[in-house]
């Protein structure tokens, strides 16, 4: 049974409504739809699940109509494609006239009598799927094994097929050309003498004839085998190993051995390097705290475009004023785009989708939705098939891009100070992505705003990982000393050592810092695999218990469908082990190594399109200050790219 079944325009006016059980109105759902599909571009899939309900939908991309119907998600309903799409047909049929006469102000001042019709053809619906005739068997003459013959059935023991015979191969042996040639002469003669002594059975049995046959064949492949080897030179080698010495590295080894100091670990104790702080920050002419865009730069390249005529008219004469109109009437408004013009524009899209390390999945679903959105839409006068998908699917990637919530980090650590706690944010992601850079290069960006930060060392794993902290807090507190901050130190590290509890740790951290009076916490985690249980429950142990303002998923631009995979794995991992009811997931990405993808950034796409969470930073570089927002546009231009 259906719960309601409503026909609106994509302007939001409701045009019919069925309700057809008592319950909670469709305004939910049906505006979870909007905001979720067809808001962020999302129509590849044209069912969608709210709650305890399964929404199925249809878009008259002429009229700008939105046909949805609802049902509970339990129930196994074979009719509501069939309905769906009677339902849109006589919709369309019977008010017509009415939507191209008097288009918008058809809407607002028409009345739309469809409950009748509506019942008429949900009642057809249901009885065509009742009365669905039985699956019949087939019959033994319909059957591929009545087609075979009793004689080709019979095998006989110990033969052969004549095929596998005649392509069968000699890989051990190394023959020359007379032996070769030779060697059919000797196959023939061996098969006289095994037909002879098949029908000669007093002198040998086949058990015996086969015997022979083996040691024949062994006793040939070990001869071409001795053909073949060849005596090596006994060559000495060298011993031990002799180090590799780099061009830029330091040959003195005294410098790089801390095996002997007796800091253990101390940061204050522990030596200071020099660096060059220019190298350090990078663009000398920045604006202090200012987070830029990307920026691409995109050359408009010409394209030949083919111009679509319509199939179903017959070819007009070339030459003439007949070639002429029948030229300008497939490039007027005048038609209607088909599944049959888009395929192979979408079908070239999707490849190069694909070839800009989108993942594949997501472009299938991507040009599956510009197909249902242009599906029957009227073309724009002189504009060509090509350029009409192209647009619609630029428009589509800036949406995606740009998803449903929007994190503004300075605004909401504003909003902690105001009430006297920390802003924590916590990175997770696996291994090797750069986790622990780029959360250098958000302290160094938060200090240049005037925020305090406090480093919770929680990877207690890998080896390295707290030393690796203490290098990046030693540097941006030489940055900005507590000298330029009013006596105040700006960063500080909180770490425990190795081999501790994680989430204890970021408890400790947390507290420390509203005691200390930290503007934010940044949790560094161990990098793990998505498909690690017992870390991924780990991790969810921390997110639950410390229960953070932000967690961001930090993953790098290089990977195609490995994102979905991490990303959907990572999620569903958080949920599967949370203790909570409503369990905590990702609510941003770190995009890394950036500048290292030329213009294959499809990886942007395919993390925003599976998660609908924003790219918060994106990391361009080495030095502190690269570190930048995401520009949807910039990304599109690049991906569309030829």
């Amino acid at each position: 049974m259906l719960d309601f079944f409503t026909i609106f325009s994509k302007g939001g006016l409701v045009l019919w409504c069925f309700q057809g059980v008592r319950g909670p109105a469709a305004t939910a759902p049906v505006n979870a739809l909007i905001r979720s599909v067809l808001l962020q571009e999302r129509g590849g899939n044209n069912s969608f699940t709210h709650e305890a309900l399964t929404l199925k939908y249809k878009l008259d991309n002429q009229f700008e109509l939105v046909f949805v119907v609802g049902f509970q998600k339990i129930l196994t309903l074979t009719y509501v494609d069939k309905l769906i799409d009677d339902v849109h047909k006589e919709f369309r049929d019977k008010y017509r006239n009415e939507f191209q006469q008097k288009g918008a102000l058809g809407l607002l001042n028409g009345t739309f009598d469809f409950k009748d019709d509506f019942m008429r053809l949900l009642r057809d619906a249901e009885e065509s799927s009742k009365v669905r005739a039985p699956t019949v068997m087939k019959t033994f003459e319909q059957s591929l094994k009545s087609q075979k013959t009793v004689k080709c059935m019979i095998e006989t023991r110990g033969e052969k097929p004549k095929e596998k015979v005649k392509n069968k191969k000699n890989k051990g042996s190394k023959k020359d050309g007379t032996e070769a040639v030779a060697a059919p002469s000797k196959a023939s003669a061996g098969d006289k003498q095994l037909s002879a002594a098949g029908d000669n059975k007093e002198e040998l049995t086949k058990d015996e004839i086969l015997q022979k046959n083996r040691e024949e064949f062994f006793r040939r492949h070990m001869k071409a085998g001795e053909k073949s080897r060849s005596p090596k030179p006994d060559a000495q080698k060298e011993k031990g190993k002799k180090p590799r010495v780099w061009d830029l590295g330091n040959s003195n080894a005294k410098v790089l051995d801390y095996s002997n100091s007796a800091t253990n670990g101390s940061a204050e104790a522990c030596p200071v390097e020099e660096f060059d702080p220019d190298m350090a920050l990078g663009d000398k002419n920045r604006e202090p705290g200012r987070l830029y865009d990307l920026e691409y730069e995109s050359d408009d390249e010409a394209e030949e475009e083919k111009v679509v005529q319509n199939p179903s008219k017959p070819s007009v004469k070339k030459g003439g004023l007949g070639g002429m109109f029948g030229m300008l009437k497939g490039l007027v408004g005048s038609k209607s785009l088909t599944r049959e013009d888009m395929d192979p524009v979408l079908e070239k899209m999707k490849d190069h989708l694909i070839a800009k390390n989108v993942a594949a999945e997501i472009a299938v679903q991507l040009c599956e939705s510009v197909a249902k959105k242009l599906e029957g839409k009227v073309m724009g006068t002189f504009t060509t098939v090509t350029s009409t998908v192209k647009q619609a699917l630029q428009e589509a990637l800036v949406q995606i891009l740009q998803p449903q919530r929007r994190v503004d980090v300075l605004r909401d650590v504003m909003d902690a100070q105001r009430h006297r706690r920390p802003y924590v944010i916590t990175f997770c992601g696996v291994n090797g992505v750069g986790k622990s850079t780029n959360l250098a290069k958000i302290s160094f960006w938060l200090i240049e705003n005037g925020f305090s930060v406090l480093i919770a060392a929680c990877d207690t794993f890998r080896a390295g990982a707290v030393e690796q902290l203490r290098t990046h807090t030693r540097r941006l507190n030489a940055l900005h000393p507590p000298e330029s901050h009013g006596g105040r130190t700006m960063v500080q590290l909180y770490e425990k050592g190795y081999g501790k509890d994680a989430a204890g740790i970021a408890m400790e951290a947390i507290s420390y810092a509203r005691n200390q009076g930290f503007d934010v916490v940044l949790v560094d985690t161990a990098g793990r695999m998505q498909d690690n249980a017992p870390l991924m429950t780990a991790l969810a142990k921390l997110i639950a218990v410390n229960a953070p303002d932000l967690v961001l998923f930090v993953g790098e631009a290089l990977v195609g469908n490995e994102a979905v995979d991490q990303l959907v794995k990572f999620n569903k991992a958080l949920a599967d082990h949370s203790m909570a009811q409503t369990p905590r997931l990702i609510d941003g990405i770190v995009l890394t190594k950036f500048d290292t993808i030329d213009d294959k950034v499809g990886a942007a796409i395919s993390m925003t399109y599976i998660t609908s969470k924003p790219i918060v930073f994106v990391g361009t570089g080495q030095t502190y200050c690269d570190l930048r927002s995401l520009n949807a546009k910039a990304v599109v231009a690049a991906l569309m790219k030829a």
